[in-house]
């Protein structure tokens, strides 16, 4: 599949033109209250998270994935769980979708011993070795070489895994993009590069920053595959990953897909949001991820309005115990420092 030309994505940034929508009936009850639980859970761990940042439980910077919740359940049901999750530093749900327990997520933000990373890694920097999370990196598009790299590995081992290496559109104008994008496809690596587009980087939009607006094309010149998505839609999301894994299985090299999203809130808790409009942000909710398959499950009648509510109680109650965790948990002791340090013994350069 060829990506589309840079012409025919000159749309309106509030519409998701141009992208194929996989029909409600392609997916059946189980993979819908799937989705549900997922986003619920996503969004109110997001929700009690920017509370307790204003309370200031916790400091450091603190970006919330908050409308973006299709791209991460969508992705969940497309994928293996041997697949590798690689992304940027708005990653507290990533780890809650690869099955991380919420206690340990909340712990490594309070930056507690009981964290994800012992509480060394905090808001950015989430790393889960047992479900093949790699980060997480603070470095605005640091994770795009990396990715490219674990992938190289796989290949290298002959191990028959997919990384999915995320990013957000304002990541795509480090150079070290280009240098990874030919390089990935000269060795043809097992990789999905994933725009996480929600159209505005940490505050200037894609058209302001670029002449191309379809990012799904950034790959052409090194004749890599490409994609526009609507990232609103679980059910689009799920069938371009799983285009994508496909491809790249089958040994043809990395796949890009430029799955359009957008965050309700701003780019960090610090972000006064001017350069956006009160009401194009309620365009957007319109859109909602959640209420979008919510609706598909109650016109189905697969579910009833108190199950679902019934869901959103359980996923409340599950956060409310993952804040208590954290509070109760131990700080670390200054000794600690001195662990998890990577050293090399008799190292040759090493000064008095």
């Amino acid at each position: 599949m060829s990506t589309k030309t840079a012409a025919a994505a000159k749309s309106s940034k509030s519409s998701n033109a141009g992208a194929t929508s996989a029909p409600a009936s392609a997916f059946d009850k189980d993979t819908y209250l799937r989705w549900f639980k997922e986003m619920m859970l996503m969004r109110r761990f997001e929700e009690k998270t920017g509370q307790l940042y204003t309370m200031q439980k916790f400091g450091g910077f603190c970006h919330l994935y908050i409308g973006q919740e299709a791209i991460l359940a969508g992705m969940i049901t497309a994928i293996r769980p041997t697949d590798r999750i690689i992304t940027g530093y708005r990653d507290h749900a990533h780890p809650l979708v690869l099955g991380t327990p919420s206690k340990h997520v909340m712990a490594e933000l309070y930056g507690k011993m009981t964290g994800t990373s012992k509480g060394k890694g905090g808001s950015m920097h989430y790393f889960d070795k047992q479900r093949n999370l790699f980060g997480g990196h603070g470095i605005v598009g640091g994770q795009i070489g990396l990715g490219a790299g674990i992938a190289f590995a796989d290949k290298y081992r002959g191990e028959d895994h997919v990384t999915l290496c995320m990013m957000g559109d304002g990541a795509v104008r480090q150079g070290i993009l280009h240098e990874t994008f030919n390089m990935a496809m000269t060795w043809k690596l097992p990789v999905i590069f994933i725009i996480e587009n929600n159209n505005y980087a940490m505050g200037t939009s894609v058209e302001r920053t670029s002449n191309v607006h379809d990012l799904s094309t950034l790959g052409e010149s090194y004749d890599m595959p490409g994609l526009g998505v609507n990232g609103m839609r679980c059910e689009d999301v799920h069938e371009a990953i799983a285009m994508a894994c496909a491809h790249v299985r089958a040994g043809n090299g990395p796949y890009l897909l430029d799955i359009k999203t957008y965050r309700y809130k701003g780019h960090s808790m610090s972000d006064p949001q001017k350069y956006r409009t009160k009401e194009e942000v309620e365009e957007y909710k319109k859109q909602d991820p959640i209420e979008s398959v919510k609706d598909t499950i109650l016109t189905k009648k697969w579910a009833k309005q108190e199950e679902l509510d019934a869901i959103d109680a359980a996923v409340k109650q599950e956060v409310e115990e993952a804040v208590k965790f954290a509070e109760d948990s131990p700080m670390a002791t200054p000794d600690e420092l001195y662990n998890d340090v990577y050293f090399e013994k008799n190292y040759p350069f090493e000064k008095d």
